[in-house]
């Protein structure tokens, strides 16, 4: 297995996330839930190893498939966060990243520099056109990672996505190839 170290400052990387470790995916999502559950809908489907099991082996099959993919953010030997490849269309040249921490991982840029990581791949080696990012209009910090990130708001999805019988606005965010500045290492 690899591992992608993140800054030079933290003892942080950037590992792939298989169904193997469903055991301490399912301990992190545990210590995540309430900080994450409103905005990650897979978040609230991943209660017991089984469905920590299934979601993580439901990106497996993505990425045998080439359409997506799930990377862990390991801080100091713990699994803190993560950054993800909701989508990933080679033939269309579009992808979608998708990002989550618990409070031990914000404030510390990682989840900015696992972002960048996925970003110049997506259009360095994998030579994708468009990269979306879809957060809830309530949720501040992902918005601020994609603009860190350089995109642009395309749209506000109004009452789009339902949790707990309340219907929450979506923003769409999007960068194009010729857009990105290729700075993986940015802080």
């Amino acid at each position: 297995m690899y591992a992608i170290p993140l800054t030079l400052t933290e003892n942080a990387e950037l590992r792939p996330l298989e169904p193997w470790q469903d055991a301490e995916f399912l301990a992190h999502i545990d210590r995540a839930r309430s900080h994450t559950d409103p905005w990650i809908p897979w978040a609230s489907r991943s209660t017991d190893l089984q469905s920590a099991r299934a979601t993580l082996q439901r990106y497996a099959d993505k990425q045998a498939a080439d359409a997506g993919r799930i990377y862990g953010i390991w801080r100091d030997g713990t699994l803190i966060g993560g950054v993800m490849f909701v989508h990933f269309d080679v033939g269309t040249g579009n992808c979608e990243i998708g990002v989550w921490a618990e409070p031990a991982g914000e404030g510390h840029g990682l989840i900015s520099a696992a972002a960048r990581h996925l970003i110049a791949y997506a259009f360095g080696e994998r030579g994708m056109h468009r990269i979306e990012w879809w957060n809830s209009a309530g949720n501040a910090r992902s918005r601020a990672v994609a603009q860190r990130m350089g995109m642009h708001l395309d749209a506000t999805l109004r009452e789009q996505s339902l949790y707990q019988g309340v219907r929450h606005d979506m923003e769409v965010w999007s960068l194009l190839t010729h857009e990105w500045r290729g700075e993986p290492d940015a802080a």
